[in-house]
């Protein structure tokens, strides 16, 4: 079967700008007002249209504390609408990720929204997350992904996630991980550092690029001054809080910034 994911794009390393939607209906930040959250996350997504992102992700990171697998039908509409506003404006591939692991969430608004891709947690061994014990869901999220028609959209997945104690699959490889991930149909593992913002290890990208014949992505720490060492040993890249003013995922994203470092990806593929 053709990878989905990477399907999506011939860029090599492909890089991705994420787009911290914020706070949405029932969560505890949330302002009141719909319209502005869809209008912020618009023109954060043209910023990186026009700086020449290749693809654009969006996740409500804003909506802490999160819950554990499961979402509101409030969120899962508000992320379709805000997702199909994004790819509307930009044409780009956009990519969505629920927290926390609401994966089939995810896949439902992807589907609705015309969206390419999907970031899910969780998909394969269980691990001890920040909102408890999150059990892995490949089996069933992909027979949900069948049953609604949607396997044109691609599922990346994290492996030994940042913000998670993996205490109980301590004897399991990050390499072995990112087999059975390949096993269990994953279109692409994503490695992170261990919170948002901190860097990948770059011995584990290398083992697990190593080892398996799907994407291997960087899901956390790129910075402009540390890309150059990421560039040869992936795939894809998903960066947010390097975007963002003062390199804080709560700021708005800086369009300087995104340029600074897109210009040396550019540099790089020549």
């Amino acid at each position: 079967m053709q990878n989905l994911f990477r399907s999506l794009t011939s860029k090599n390393p492909c890089v991705i700008g994420m787009i911290h939607v914020a706070a949405l209906p029932g969560t505890p930040s949330y302002s009141g007002k719909m319209l502005p959250i869809i209008s912020n996350a618009v023109e954060e997504a043209e910023i990186y249209l026009t700086a020449g992102i290749d693809m654009l992700a969006i996740e409500n990171m804003h909506d802490v504390p999160y819950l554990n697998r499961n979402v509101g039908p409030e969120i899962t509409a508000a992320m379709s609408i805000i997702g199909y506003e994004v790819k509307k404006s930009t044409g780009l591939p956009v990519g969505i990720q629920i927290l926390a692991g609401a994966n089939q969430p995810a896949i439902a608004a992807a589907c609705a929204a015309g969206l390419d891709f999907v970031r899910a947690e969780g998909f394969v061994f269980g691990h001890l997350a920040d909102e408890g014990m999150m059990e892995s869901d490949a089996g069933t999220l992909l027979r949900y992904r069948k049953q609604i028609g949607a396997d044109h959209i691609a599922v990346i997945t994290d492996i030994k996630k940042k913000h998670s104690s993996h205490i109980l699959t301590s004897d399991i490889s990050i390499e072995d991980t990112a087999k059975a991930a390949e096993l269990f149909c994953s279109d692409g593992v994503i490695i992170t550092g261990k919170s948002t913002g901190r860097p990948a290890s770059i011995s584990e990208l290398k083992t697990v690029r190593e080892n398996v014949n799907i994407p291997v992505l960087v899901g956390s720490g790129i910075n402009e001054n540390n890309v150059i060492d990421y560039l040869p040993v992936c795939d894809g890249m998903i960066i947010g809080s390097w975007f963002k003013a003062d390199g804080n995922w709560k700021n708005s994203v800086d369009p300087d910034r995104v340029s600074r470092l897109l210009k040396i990806v550019l540099e790089y593929r020549k």
